[in-house]
C-alpha cells in the first residue's frame, strides 16, 4: 500500500536492510511499535520500526533525541537516516535523523508500546 511512495523516498525494506553491509548509510521506515528507554542506557532510546517485511531495531543516541524529541516520541510512522551496524546475524540502525511520516498512515489504528 504505501511501498511505492517509500520507494520513491528512497527508503528500503527490513529485509532489504539485512543484506546491506555493515556501515552503509540508508533510509527505512516503518510504523513504530515499541519505544524504549532503559535507565541503564544513558538516555539512549530503542525504537522498533515495522513494515509489511519485518522489524527494524533503530538507536537513537541522546543528541539526536534533544534535536528531534516531538518526532521521535510523536510519530506513529517514522523514516531514519542512519548507518547499518551488523554484527553476525544481528542488525541495527544508528539514527542521524529522524523523519515524521505519520501523514502516510491517517486512518490506520497502530499505537506503538511505549517505555519512555
Amino acid at each position: 500500500l504505501l511501498r511505492p511512495v517509500l520507494k520513491r523516498r528512497r527508503a528500503v525494506t527490513a529485509r532489504e536492510l539485512r543484506d546491506r553491509p555493515h556501515g552503509s548509510f540508508v533510509r527505512a521506515c516503518g510504523l513504530v511499535t515499541m519505544r524504549q528507554r532503559p535507565m541503564t542506557a544513558s538516555g539512549t532510546i530503542f525504537l522498533t520500526l515495522e513494515d509489511e517485511t519485518g522489524c527494524v531495531n533503530t538507536v537513537i543516541w541522546p543528541r539526536l533525541f534533544e534535536r528531534q524529541r516531538a518526532e521521535i516520541l510523536g510519530a506513529s510512522v517514522l523514516a531514519v537516516d542512519g548507518r547499518m551496524e551488523t554484527d553476525g546475524d544481528v542488525h541495527h540502525l544508528i539514527a542521524d535523523r529522524v523523519h515524521d511520516f505519520s501523514h502516510l498512515a491517517r486512518g490506520l489504528d497502530s499505537k506503538s508500546r511505549d517505555f519512555c
